[in-house]
């Protein structure tokens, strides 16, 4: 690290100290309606509320949150540049990880059909698994798009070789809009992602091939979902079961510890820890390998990429790679707001009325001990998720198993922090594919166990589905 850098950090570190002192959630009562997160809630509520170290850190550890959160801004590059870091591509889809996760929120789709993906990718397989019941990848172009690659555009994209390397393909969204009425005559137009690939550059894809569309999730809080028990979320299945739902866990094959395990992070959850998450996308969305996932990016039929020599080795350092997941354990959740409010409360109940809560689980409570991080044990915290599997019907399947999820389950998706979406990231786009612009979009979208809320809220008198929504944008 450089010397500026170190004295960035330790400027850093005083300021944030001063922000975690005035506002001291970790003292508050543990009855206050507005914790979200224990000793992880942070009163803040501007564009950086998602990226703040929580009040629980001790001192000396905001040296590797600040040196995490550095490197999720930074800039990859190629050895040509001295702007970023070394080690971009030879095909990726980004060149920082902030550029997906703005402000550490949500991304967004393209905002026109000219627009190529950005804070969104491609996940694509063939039918079977591999060894460890993993999906099987395509032989020619991986298992997700990468829709750029080095081909000389500006001194920060210089590529070694003779020729520039071929992005694999382009990607763009079309959309189809359908009308949806709620019983009290109200309408209103949703919409479809159709994924359209252009310039296949490898070969076409072949009938058999599956395409997921991904978009980028908001990354606060994920410490506390990590330090959650297996045996929790496995209670939860089973009480869900009692009731007539059918939540169930992911199991996964963890690349760091070579054995099965409980799947948490992901759309489906297929990943089973932050720093497996972590790896998989520097090397899949940057191109940047690590000691998780070595090989280059560049499947054999390839030829250019596989002729471009990685920048360092490998290019995501290990120690880069701790301080990253040590800045994800480390985030703050941003408080609750407007708790007192008559109509966030009459949501509250109204969400619990249409089962809700049965998939959006309000409190979860940490296990007894957590090693990386020991203060994010014994947390009682309100993520609004199960971290499980779910129907959810045939609208939103895409056709495309991962482990153990089937084409038409989702992983619950935390709530939590969701009215300030648009603040921190200037997106509100929600749902696996962002097909959703709001709350209310996601909740008409729903169906398979889902349906019996999605036909609570239709059924609502409008003032009703204005307090749920007060009620969401609230937590």
């Amino acid at each position: 690290m450089s010397a500026h850098r170190a004295k960035t950090i330790v400027m850093l570190a005083g300021a944030l100290i001063a922000t975690a002192v005035a506002t001291p959630a970790a003292d508050q009562p543990n009855d206050d309606p507005t914790l979200s997160a224990g000793g992880f809630t942070l009163k803040r509520f501007d564009k950086q509320a998602y990226s703040e170290p929580a009040p629980a850190l001790e001192y000396k550890q905001l040296t590797p949150f600040l040196q995490g959160r550095m490197h999720f801004n930074v800039r990859w590059v190629t050895v040509n540049s001295l702007e970023g870091d070394w080690g971009l591509g030879p095909t990726f889809i980004a060149d920082h990880c902030s550029a997906c996760h703005v402000g550490g929120g949500r991304g967004s789709p393209p905002k026109s059909a000219g627009e190529q993906l950005t804070s969104m990718l491609v996940r694509l397989s063939l039918p079977g698994v591999d060894e460890h019941g993993k999906p099987k990848p395509h032989p020619n172009y991986g298992d997700q798009f990468q829709n750029r690659a080095l081909q000389g555009q500006d001194l920060n994209f210089l590529y070694a070789g003779d020729q520039p390397v071929p992005a694999e393909a382009e990607l763009y969204l079309d959309w189809e809009e359908r009308p949806f009425a709620f019983d009290d005559g109200e309408q209103i137009i949703l919409r479809k992602p159709k994924l359209r690939i252009e310039h296949l550059n490898f070969g076409p894809l072949g009938e058999d091939a599956m395409t997921s569309l991904r978009i980028a999730p908001p990354v606060f809080g994920l410490g506390l979902l990590a330090a959650i028990s297996e045996q929790t979320l496995l209670d939860l299945a089973q009480r869900q079961d009692e009731l007539g739902f059918k939540g169930k866990p992911n199991y996964v094959w963890d690349d760091i510890t070579h054995q099965r395990a409980l799947g948490r992070f992901g759309w489906k959850a297929n990943q089973p820890n932050i720093q497996q998450q972590i790896a998989a996308a520097a090397i899949g969305d940057m191109g940047a390998n690590s000691r998780v996932y070595y090989d280059q990016n560049c499947p054999p039929i390839q030829t250019i990429c596989r002729e471009q020599m990685p920048a360092n080795d490998p290019e995501l350092v290990g120690s880069d790679l701790d301080d990253l997941e040590f800045w994800t354990l480390g985030l703050a959740v941003p408080a609750r707001r407007d708790v007192s409010d008559e109509a966030v409360i009459r949501g509250a109940k109204l969400f619990d009325a249409a089962k809700c809560s049965v998939c959006h689980v309000s409190t979860l409570k940490t296990a007894a001990e957590f090693k990386r991080m020991p203060q994010l044990a014994n947390q009682t915290f309100h993520a609004y998720t199960d971290l499980l599997l779910h129907d959810m019907g045939e609208e939103l399947a895409d056709g495309r198993p991962d482990f153990e999820a089937g084409p038409r389950d989702w992983r619950t998706a935390p709530l939590w922090g969701l009215g300030l979406s648009a603040i921190v990231s200037g997106s509100t786009a929600m749902l696996h594919d962002g097909r959703a612009r709001n709350a209310t979009e996601a909740i008409v979208w729903h169906g398979g166990e889902a349906n019996i809320s999605r036909e609570a809220f239709r059924q609502m008198p409008k003032a009703d589905r204005e307090a749920l929504l007060k009620f969401l944008d609230s937590i």
